[in-house]
Formats: structure tokens, sequence, C-alpha cells
């Protein structure tokens, strides 16, 4: 009988909404797994399912034989060494797709609050200063039509913002690494190009040692005084300490954030305390239907590995 292993469960059922079990019949979840329990844990595992953990080399090294699929509930696979698993002749799959449209509306959320100032006025409120509703609006407050976004990364999450961005009117600018023609109200343009005449600027491109401090303080620079940044893709694609620089000194408006270089952020991060910026805790992809969605791809991941297809496989 296949044994499956869920290593970290929590991070996708913190709310015990979602039915691992589904997996197949003989399911072993762990909430939590600290390094040193992982390898006591796969013991006779033919599968593991972790979601944004890391798998360190040394450890898929020690891994037994009998473990031939590793499945990243995610569609992000930076943590997992392809080297190691490739060694070991462990498969990987990953769940793409799953999140698109409930990230993407999370970028524009950001945005829209971002544009009106929200987090100010709720501040405000909870201080008790009722001056936007007894005086005039006394924070700023902008229109998204007639605005151009810049989204550096056309895969599917990219694409569905672009979408929602169009039907609200945006002008719309992406740098890519693959180089396009224009079509269908879309400038395909360089990462320069894009910083220097965008009023918000979205990431939506995967974590790789080619994207890691994508936006540092030189493409920060590039950027107008007036301009947003917004991250829903990976934290590491910001020098996170130069963009707070940026933030403090208002070289750029502000910032959106759902993802962070370390998560959680620490108690004591200066994104928490700054009036130009948003930060939650990478909801993008924790909507109900979104981690139900995740689970079913995850356990169609299996079935087609046990069947020997190739559905969502890496290696």
């Amino acid at each position: 009988m296949t044994k499956i292993v869920v290593l970290n469960g929590a991070v996708v059922n913190y709310d015990h909404a979602m039915n691992w079990q589904q997996l197949g019949t003989n399911v072993q979840v762990y909430e939590h797994s600290a390094p040193t329990e992982i390898l006591g844990r796969v013991q006779d595992a033919t599968v593991v399912v972790t979601k944004e953990m890391p798998l360190p080399g040394d450890i898929v090294a020690q891994f037994p034989d009998s473990v031939k699929l590793v499945v990243e509930a995610g569609t992000g696979f930076n943590n997992h060494d392809l080297e190691a698993l490739k060694a070991k002749h462990i498969a990987l799959a990953n769940v793409p797709a799953y999140s698109t449209e409930r990230v993407a509306d999370t970028a524009l959320m950001l945005m829209l609050n971002l544009a009106s100032s929200m987090q100010i006025q709720l501040k405000m409120l909870a201080q008790g200063d009722h001056r936007n509703f007894s005086d005039h609006l006394m924070v700023p407050h902008v229109e998204l039509n007639g605005k151009t976004l810049g989204v550096i990364g056309f895969g599917h999450i990219g694409q569905a913002l672009i979408k929602i961005a169009q039907a609200m009117g945006m002008q719309i600018l992406v740098s890519t690494r693959t180089k396009r023609a224009d079509r269908d109200g879309i400038h395909f343009t360089i990462q320069a190009d894009l910083l220097q005449h965008s009023d918000f600027v979205s990431l939506n491109l995967p974590l790789t040692s080619a994207t890691t401090h994508l936006i540092d303080a030189n493409a920060l620079k590039q950027m107008k005084p007036s301009a947003f940044l917004i991250n829903t893709a990976r934290g590491g694609l910001i020098d996170e300490p130069a963009l707070i620089q940026a933030l403090q000194h208002h070289d750029i408006a502000g910032a959106g954030l759902d993802v962070q270089a370390s998560e959680p952020l620490a108690d004591d991060s200066p994104l928490f305390e700054l009036d130009n910026v948003i930060v939650t805790p990478h909801i993008g992809w924790r909507g109900l239907e979104t981690r139900q969605r995740l689970v079913k791809i995850v356990a169609d991941d299996i079935q087609a590995f046990l069947k020997g297809d190739a559905l969502n496989r890496i290696l």
C-alpha cells in the first residue's frame, strides 16, 4: 500500500477545514516537522508532501529508497534541492495555477487600498481621528483608471491581473525574459522602461537565482516617486532593506507586500510601522476555496504519478 506523508500539513490546514485523507488510503499527516524529524517521518513513505518547506540536499540524500515522489503543495519549488532529488531518482511535482485568480485579486486589492490611502484612513479611525469625515479628505486618493500598470513576469497570475486591470481602464506594460510583440493592448518592454513609466509595478514571477533581489536599490531609483510597488509572488524578489530605505525616504509612494523576505515577518520590522506600506501575511493562496483546490490537485498529482502519467511533473 502506498504510504503518503505530509510533513507540514498545518500550513495549509490551519483551520482544520481541509481533508488530507483524500490523498490516498494510507496518509500520515504531521502538522509541523523540524529538520531533525524529517528522516524519521519519511521512513517507508512512497510520497512526501510539503508546503513551502525547505528540503535541503543533505537530508534528501538520506531519504530511504522507498521515496519516489515529492509534491510541493504550491507553485514555487525554490525550497527543493533539484540536484539532490535527481541524484536519488526522486520525482518532483508541484501545483501550478491553483491560486491564479485569488493572487491576482490580492494584487488588485493592494493597489486599490494604496490608491485610496486606506491603511492610513483605518489607522486614523482606530485613533479616534474623524477628520476625513468632518473636514475634508486628509489623505491622498487617486483613481486606477488611466494609470499605467507595469507587470514583471507574464505567467498565469500576471496575465490574470492584466485582464482585471484592463477592465478597469489601466494601461499595461510588461517586462519578461522572452521578447514578445505587443498584443491585446499590452506593450512589452525592458524592465528599466517599465519601472520608469509605471504608476504601479507588480511582481509576478518565480524566485530563482536570476530573480533574487530583482528589485534592488538601483531598480527602486528608476521608479517614479508617485509609484507603488506590489509583490504577491516571493519576498526574495526584493532587496527588503533597500525597499525600507526607499519607503522611509519617500523615494516611491508606497508598497503592498503580501510576501516578505522572511515569513513570518519579524515583529520589529519597520514595514509594520510605515504609513505608506500595506503588509499582509501571504494571504494570496490562503482562501478557503483556494486551499481546497490545492489539496485536490495534490491528490491528482499523486494519482497521476502512480499511474505513470506526468501531471505537473517538474522532475
